[in-house]
């Protein structure tokens, strides 16, 4: 997680993100104050649920309002495998971070780090985690396919990391293509959070749920209304008593009763509350990038920078 001192809602962002509010209305020391206290409270109350976080300082220096959504421009992956992300938005290139990579192989067995942000001069552009949502279980990479989500990067990441890519096309009701499939589908054990209304192609929605249900999950749609809450803007984190569904706590308000209870028969529901964060678009997936590597040596998860989150 990447705590934020100078939070804002990003301009260069704006228009290709709907979900996305501007905070000019309200004074800017205010809001970077809020998103600092939302983003402190909720690293403790993943630690206090089980969860291991490692919580890194953005001290507003690189002017890069969206560095508090870390899961864009890096991943890691199972067998010390660590990417780096080529980014739309030429402010947010400026979030990519030596020390957190650093911070990684310290702690954690990284074996080596396979770096596509090259390919930004190419107008090629891949957001980590945001333009994919990964079934590691079943390896599928399901993107919705936008201006930050290039077929080209996508196949070589699915070469490299042996994922089968499966991309369709999602739009809002307003008929505006949905910028990152987090918003759209969340993957856990058991289950999967999906707008299928959102895909507009019949036999491609078909294809997706389909694809999904053949896991044995259950798949739980979610209507347009609750993705612009960002229902489906939510991960899954293994704790040492039993996994946990992070999400906000707006999500959390718009979740249907039946589908509260079809998700807490395999995982916990920890609802976070950052309504100042989501002006800028993005949700609890968002704020969270995954660590699927192997600990070098046991850590306590409420030591300094602890965190190991799964998805």
């Amino acid at each position: 997680m990447i705590r934020p001192h100078a939070f804002e809602s990003n301009p260069e962002t704006q228009a290709d993100n709907a979900f996305q509010k501007s905070s000019e209305a309200t004074d800017r020391t205010i809001v970077a104050k809020q998103a600092f206290e939302e983003v402190t409270q909720a690293a403790q109350s993943l630690v206090q649920a089980g969860v291991r976080v490692h919580l890194f300082e953005d001290d507003g220096q690189q002017k890069t309002p969206d560095s508090v959504f870390p899961n864009n421009w890096f991943s890691t992956h199972a067998g010390g495998h660590l990417a780096v992300y080529p980014m739309y938005s030429p402010n947010r290139r400026r979030e990519r971070r030596q020390d957190v990579i650093d911070a990684l192989k310290a702690d954690y067995r990284v074996q080596d780090v396979i770096d596509y942000s090259g390919l930004e001069p190419d107008g090629l552009f891949l957001e980590g985690t945001g333009a994919m949502v990964l079934d590691h279980i079943s390896r599928v990479a399901y993107v919705c396919q936008s201006q930050r989500a290039h077929p080209i990067v996508l196949e070589r990441f699915a070469t490299h990391f042996n994922f089968e890519p499966m991309a369709f096309d999602a739009v809002d009701l307003h008929g505006r293509a949905i910028y990152h499939t987090n918003v759209l589908m969340c993957i856990g054990t058991d289950f999967a959070l999906v707008g299928l209304d959102l895909i507009p192609d019949v036999k491609r929605r078909a294809q997706v749920q389909d694809r999904l249900a053949e896991t044995g999950r259950e798949v739980i749609a979610l209507t347009a209304a609750q993705i612009a809450e960002f229902c489906g803007n939510a991960i899954e984190l293994q704790t040492p008593t039993g996994r946990v569904v992070a999400l906000s706590t707006r999500a959390m308000a718009a979740l249907q009763p039946w589908q509260i209870e079809a998700i807490e028969r395999s995982a916990r529901l920890l609802p976070l509350h950052i309504p100042t964060i989501e002006l800028a678009g993005g949700s609890v997936r968002c704020m969270l990038a995954g660590v699927h590597l192997s600990a070098r040596w046991p850590t306590n998860p409420l030591t300094k920078n602890a965190v190991s989150l799964g998805e």
